[in-house]
């Protein structure tokens, strides 16, 4: 049973598919990760307008920690920036500062950084992701170029190209020496 467990992984595609499942389980195992100890689950997000400039630039990606919206600090220029679901459309999510908080309802007035006005919904509770607390310049264009279809196509042939890389000058080499005279 060990020779033929050896035999396996003398193969150079079954290495590089072990390789890849493995590499597959540490990214699965760090998001997993991630999402608990922040407790959301959505815990990467990328900046994609200049609404906060300068303090968060387009491509910026911001990591979002839940906190109970109670805690929230809401000032014009000091408050905490929150990630929250727009009101009216759930599936997108805008990250811009609490200004005021209305603590009978447990709502937010929100506000870009960049905006001359404050938005023009109050942003309940129940739609707040988290807050940011930390941000890293540019690696969000990494985040918003793979939601494409043009880049989850990359990725995808980026990854068959890889399980199949070392395979390929092997066969070649194979036929290189067929054709070699004795």
């Amino acid at each position: 049973m060990k020779q033929k467990g050896r035999q396996i992984f003398k193969n150079d595609f079954a290495k590089t598919v072990a390789i890849f499942l493995v590499a597959l389980a540490l990214v699965g195992g760090f998001w997993l990760t991630l999402r608990a100890s922040l407790r959301t689950d959505y815990p990467l997000q990328a900046v994609v307008s200049e609404s906060m400039v300068p303090t968060l630039k387009v491509g910026d990606l911001v990591l979002v920690q839940y906190v109970n919206p109670s805690v929230i600090n809401a000032a014009p220029v000091t408050g905490d920036i929150i990630v929250f679901r727009k009101p009216y459309n759930p599936d997108e999510f805008i990250v811009h500062r609490a200004i005021a908080k209305d603590v009978n309802n447990l709502s937010f007035t929100t506000k870009g950084d960049n905006n001359y006005s404050q938005d023009p919904w109050s942003v309940p509770a129940d739609n707040i992701i988290g807050k940011v607390v930390f941000k890293i310049p540019l690696l969000g264009f990494l985040k918003i170029y793979l939601g494409t279809p043009l880049g989850m196509t990359l990725i995808v042939i980026l990854i068959i190209f890889l399980l199949f890389v070392d395979h390929i000058p092997t066969t070649r080499k194979k036929v290189e020496d067929k054709a070699k005279p004795l």
